[in-house]
């Protein structure tokens, strides 16, 4: 029988094992073929029709367009990061991908925040089409630089809903305190003779019922999604301001990754996400608007305000209020403002 040495049977196994490690490296298990992880933070709960039809259906297409090179885990509820500072988040890398109301952070976003103004919408489509356009044309690009943004959206209308009394004219509101989502619906209501109240829409609920508010305004969806209407009994159906979202990642991530990646996500963003919320919310707007009518809630409409006798002082003071403001920040304001009208033109439905 032939004695194979010791040394020998380990230089085998090491051959063997350099072998094996060559083909991983060749094969299946590459680092090419890693997955990414990417982490995102919204604050709307699980059971929004946001996060149902838009958010997950969106993770779950990143996934499978990538051959599952690229995994998406979405937070719901301000979970992973707080509802005012997923942007911020997502800039320093706490977070891979961010959606937030650009309205949480006063004076972060002044000039996206003009499309948000009184008369320019009446949808969440024509809304979300105006700043994703305003986005697209340079008007307002600078102020998301330090981000790679996806996509710009918006909410529907926000209308005045309060738990005790029916608002008929600006002058009902004297005295009320009114949530406010940002800084261009607080100058609004403080037209109004009223007190903006700066509130997430997650502390909305608890600030009704201890009456730390009177009312808000609000979209129609979004009373049903954060339950207000268990609170809210009257309301203002008048199209009082629309409220700019995006939805947003990391630049450094997004330049880690491979061409081919960075051509999935680039495939999954800009105007047609755009339009996707937008025809959701339109429709969810309806559905919420109709809840409140088979309750037996009390409901004035008010669908062109900038042409009511009542409404349209208040509105139109409030609304140079905001330009006034912007434009003190050394922006051209009125130039923003004038191609937000000329994007509503352009996005009427």
């Amino acid at each position: 029988m032939k004695i194979v040495p010791l040394f020998s049977v380990a230089a085998l196994a090491a051959v063997s094992l350099l072998g094996c490690s060559n083909q991983s490296d060749n094969g299946d298990t590459s680092s090419s073929q890693e997955t990414t992880v990417l982490r995102f933070s919204h604050f709307y709960p699980a059971t929004a029709d946001v996060n149902k039809e838009i958010f997950e259906p969106w993770a779950k297409k990143v996934e499978e367009d990538s051959n599952g090179r690229l995994k998406v885990e979405v937070y719901p509820s301000a979970t992973l990061s707080k509802a005012d500072t997923a942007y911020e988040s997502t800039v320093k890398g706490t977070i891979d991908i961010g959606s937030q109301v650009q309205g949480y952070t006063s004076g972060r976003f002044p000039l996206t925040q003009i499309a948000e103004l009184p008369g320019l919408s009446n949808s969440s489509t024509q809304t979300g089409c105006m700043l994703q356009t305003l986005y697209e044309n340079g008007t307002i690009s600078s102020e998301y630089e330090d981000s790679h943004l996806l996509f710009m959206f918006a909410t529907g209308p926000g209308t005045l809903h309060t738990t005790d009394k029916l608002i008929r004219t600006p002058e009902d509101m004297k005295g009320m305190r009114i949530r406010r989502p940002s800084a261009v619906a607080g100058d609004i209501i403080e037209s109004m003779g009223a007190s903006p109240v700066g509130l997430p829409a997650n502390d909305i609920y608890t600030s009704l019922q201890r009456g730390v508010v009177d009312g808000l305004s609000f979209p129609w969806e979004a009373i049903t999604t954060f339950k207000l209407d268990e609170l809210t009994k009257y309301h203002t159906n008048i199209p009082f301001y629309s409220s700019a979202l995006m939805m947003t990642m990391n630049k450094d991530k997004y330049e880690s990754l491979p061409d081919d990646l960075k051509k999935v996500i680039d495939d999954n963003s800009g105007m047609a996400l755009t339009k996707k919320v937008g025809e959701m919310w339109d429709r969810t707007d309806l559905i919420g608007l109709q809840a409140a009518r088979d309750r037996g809630d009390e409901i004035i409409d008010i669908p062109d305000p900038l042409n009511d006798p009542d409404w349209k002082g208040p509105l139109l003071k409030g609304t140079q209020k905001y330009l006034d403001d912007v434009s003190a920040l050394g922006l051209d304001a009125e130039g923003v403002y004038k191609k937000a009208k000329e994007a509503s033109v352009a996005c009427k439905v």
